[in-house]
């Protein structure tokens, strides 16, 4: 093959620490590779979210499984290896450091051998992060000045294990020890037997840094007891020492009032990344699981604004196509001339300012009726209204009563969209595996429930709890015989994370 100044015969290869699993992680020098890559081959249990950072193009494989396949190691590094022999960026992303307990290190040889380039971007292990998460720093200075990390695989049990687990015992103040959770007993009894204190405080972390950390706690004497009686399974790291002492006084993130819910989100795609973000904060797993999509009708013929005398502006998204058309046609804010503007909600003035617009009348509530009660006399006066095709008709009604002259221009419509992960969000909602489902608009709610046409909402969402928005997405649930748990306050997310929140606290 013919070299090119943009694709060399030898591609590079970059070796990525993913971090555990809260996506964010993951480094900036990790999302940069990821933004690179043709070819991205992942762990099997990473947090999927992290291949959005990928450019559509690129291919992405996952790993193959270890426990079932027992050349998986060498399979790997030759997928490695060939994928970058034709010029390709390929990232292999790991669990946590590459180079702790990750195989990175073999997989280096393996490239090296090969001449392939390749370079080591390191993760948060486990050990550092499960702990920070469950409240318990592995060094302190009245505690522990001292850390070891050990593999608790089968092989380092072996009596020709190159692990001395005779000096390990006594040797270093805090040890954390990988992949141990099956071999507990030997574990715990192989310290003790070495002169490791029975009474010492040992914690097993599991999934730490995700919504569904749990903690069981106990001495080297009882954890083996206290586990079996919590039922708790890999993966899990095992954090030994007086360090776990401080966990009462240090904890932080399961104590977040939404830590360990389970939240869908039906919102579109584009705009779920801030209402995600604000859930996540407030220590909820979040399932996108979009239900719409903003889709700009085409052919639209966009009035020149300065035409009229009031244009009132409902969204973020009427705003940023309506800016959009004028900037096509060479024109900018100067285009609004002396009209007086409308922003209906806290997102649509942010929206409008980011543009150099500054509203003259933000109404107390998005309702129509509402801004059609507040806004001044409108008696003769030429009023746009650039928003959803679908938007209901209260304002337009509402201005028209009023004497106002109103052009309702449909710039946007709102598309449902097709999502494999149908049958898998129907079971968990049948069986009690998502805590509340959020809906943002009336097309979510719409288009949700006809996803799912099998069941009745009063069957698919029996154990579920219901958030909506404002009123109107509140009515449409009702109607369609959805019953609504929380209402926000306001029309925006914020208030709509808060009114979760408090939900929660009050139960």
């Amino acid at each position: 093959m013919n070299a090119s100044p943009d694709k060399p015969d030898t591609g590079i290869v970059y070796i990525v620490g993913a971090g555990p699993g809260d996506r964010k992680l993951i480094t900036l020098k990790g999302v940069e590779c990821l933004r690179r890559a043709d070819v991205v081959i992942y762990d099997l249990l990473l947090n999927d979210v992290l291949l959005e950072h990928c450019p559509a193009h690129t291919e992405k494989i996952q790993a193959p499984d270890p426990r079932i396949r027992a050349t998986r190691q060498t399979e790997l590094n030759q997928m490695l290896i060939e994928h970058a022999k034709v010029g390709k960026v390929v990232v292999r992303l790991k669990g946590g450091d590459p180079y702790i307990f990750g195989r990175g290190g073999e997989e280096a040889v393996a490239l090296t051998e090969a001449g392939v380039p390749f370079e080591v971007v390191p993760g948060i292990t486990s050990a550092i992060a499960a702990s920070a998460y469950a409240g318990i720093p592995v060094t302190h200075r009245d505690y522990a000045s001292s850390v070891a990390f050990v593999t608790g695989h089968s092989a380092a049990l072996r009596p020709d294990s190159n692990i001395n687990w005779e000096h390990l015992a006594t040797a270093v103040d805090t040890l954390v020890v990988y992949m141990g959770v099956a071999h507990l007993p030997q574990i715990t009894e192989r310290l003790i037997t070495h002169g490791r204190n029975p009474q010492t405080p040992v914690s097993l972390v599991r999934v730490g840094t995700t919504p569904q950390q749990e903690i069981v706690q106990g001495t080297l004497k009882d954890i083996v007891q206290k586990v079996e009686v919590a039922q708790l399974k890999s993966p899990a790291v095992i954090v030994i020492g007086e360090v776990n002492r401080l966990r009462e006084q240090l904890r932080w993130f399961d104590t977040k009032p939404l830590f360990g819910k389970r939240i869908l989100v039906t919102r579109a795609r584009a705009q779920a990344s801030q209402f995600a973000d604000l859930l996540e904060a407030n220590g909820a797993e979040v399932i996108q699981f979009p239900t719409i999509k903003i889709r700009p009708i085409e052919n639209v013929n966009v009035p020149s604004p300065d035409q009229y005398d009031w244009i009132i502006f409902t969204s973020v998204n009427a705003v940023e196509i309506f800016y959009e058309h004028l900037r096509k046609r060479g024109k900018d804010t100067r285009a609004f001339g002396a009209s007086r503007i409308c922003a209906v909600g806290p997102k649509t003035l942010d929206a409008l300012n980011r543009i150099g617009v500054h509203p003259d009348f933000v109404p107390s509530h998005s309702r129509g009726s509402v801004i059609a009660t507040e806004i001044e006399d409108v008696s003769g006066k030429k009023v746009l209204l650039p928003r959803a095709k679908i938007a209901a008709a209260d304002l337009p009604n509402g201005l028209r009563q009023k004497g106002a002259l109103v052009d309702d221009l449909p710039l946007y419509d709102t598309v449902k969209v097709a999502s494999e992960k149908c049958h898998e969000i129907e079971a968990s909602l049948l069986n009690g595996k998502i805590d509340l489902v959020t809906f943002t608009s009336s097309s979510t709610v719409m288009n949700f429930l006809e996803m799912f046409p099998v069941h009745e909402p009063a069957v698919l969402l029996a154990d579920v709890k219901i958030a909506v928005i404002g009123p109107t997405t509140q009515k449409t649930a009702v109607a369609n015989g959805v019953e609504v748990d929380v209402v926000a306050e306001k029309a925006s997310v914020e208030s709509l994370v808060e009114a979760i929140v408090g939900e929660y606290q009050r139960a």
